[in-house]
């Protein structure tokens, strides 16, 4: 296997390869990923807290939809009211099946009236939207030469605000603009997928190159480094982001059992599944949970968690903190074992001791995405 027999590819592999990257080993969404680097994870973990790490996350898939309906095309396919939102504004939505249960995570960004790109994972957001919009007055379109670069840690706005028109500083979590940077068109994005302050770069394949050279040329003084997909998982479950499908271990897995009840507009008129999350809402059989473990290494996925000799849920998450010095997992368990210090036992290889933590594990307050004006 090679990367070119995959559909998609980043015109970044060149770099990744450099890079120390093999990239027949991991894909995501049909593209080669650069899981790991040459460089050791945890120092790229230690680059995004405490200064900046370049992420490249064109594998995310994005589609452009437009027309006189596509407001209510996505009002009817998604959890969220996608009217409520302004041009400029982005938000978390998801999708769930006629029964209820999520089958994509997606993030809305709203480019002008009707005008929309959606990015999605690795669920089934496509093949559920395609029939669906035989009904309206609405153009899908795959964007597969837009490429996006997350810049993420501390430094990433004094790296980016001298190189760009824009107001920088002034763009609140979740907004987008489009500008310049470094001379060429983008789209700026205030958001990511570490629990630091980030920005994502927008551009076309044909700029990629310029964007991910001139980034960490600039930011190659301060400590700036390019950080693999390994360092994601890392600052993802630190900041107990959820993954989809791995933290949805049901199958059919409702957004009330991962906690996202803030994605969901019940007051909205009909969509997709409105009828069976109203039903299902209640009677969730776990809930999205943090614990710590007592142990010096990452637990396994999947390794299953008990009480008393009873098994009470799954491991679906999980890292081994070097920053906080915590092997610690997110897990869909029971919801009568959630409280804040219950006591379980996970099983990976051996018996281990663990603990119901609050979340997020790394910054609680989530003060390095929100900071106080």
């Amino acid at each position: 296997m090679n990367a070119n027999k995959f559909s998609r590819n980043s015109v970044l592999n060149d770099r990744h390869a450099a890079l120390g990257a093999d990239l027949t080993k991991a894909s995501w969404n049909d593209m080669p990923l650069p899981q790991t680097y040459s460089s050791d994870p945890y120092e790229e973990t230690a680059a995004v807290r405490y200064r900046a790490g370049l992420f490249d996350v064109t594998a995310l898939r994005l589609l452009n939809v437009t027309g006189p309906d596509a407001s209510k095309f996505l009002n009817h396919l998604l959890t969220s009211d996608v009217t409520k939102a302004q041009p400029g504004d982005s938000h978390i939505s998801n999708i769930v099946n006629a029964g209820g249960s999520l089958i994509d995570d997606v993030i809305v960004y709203v480019d002008g009236p009707n005008e929309y790109r959606i990015s999605h994972g690795g669920g089934s957001l496509e093949e559920a939207m395609l029939p669906v919009a035989e009904l309206y007055n609405v153009k899908i379109e795959r964007d597969n030469d837009t490429h996006v670069l997350s810049l993420q840690g501390p430094l990433a706005l004094e790296l980016l605000a001298p190189h760009t028109p824009m107001d920088l500083a002034g763009l609140p979590y979740f907004r987008h603009e489009k500008t310049t940077l470094f001379g060429k068109p983008v789209r700026l994005a205030r958001g990511g997928y570490s629990a630091e302050r980030g920005y994502e770069v927008f551009c076309t394949a044909e700029d990629a190159h310029l964007m991910w050279d001139t980034i960490l040329e600039q930011g190659k003084p301060k400590g700036v480094m390019p950080v693999s997909w390994d360092c994601l998982d890392i600052v993802r479950v630190e900041g107990a982001l959820l993954f989809f499908p791995f933290d949805m271990p049901h199958g059919d897995t409702t957004p009330w059992e991962v906690r996202a009840d803030w994605s969901v507009d019940l007051s909205k008129p009909d969509f997709i599944g409105k009828q069976a999350l109203l039903e299902r809402k209640g009677k969730e059989r776990s809930l999205i949970t943090g614990i710590e473990i007592a142990h010096s290494a990452a637990i396994a996925p999947g390794s299953k968690i008990t009480v008393d000799g009873k098994e009470v849920g799954v491991v679906t998450s999980s890292t081994f903190s070097q920053h906080l010095m915590k092997s610690i997992a997110l897990a869909q368990i029971d919801p009568a074992y959630t409280q804040i210090g219950t006591e379980l036992t996970v099983h990976d290889g051996g018996a281990h001791q663990a603990n119901v933590v609050k979340t997020p594990f790394y910054d609680p307050l989530r003060l390095r995405t929100h900071p106080p004006a």
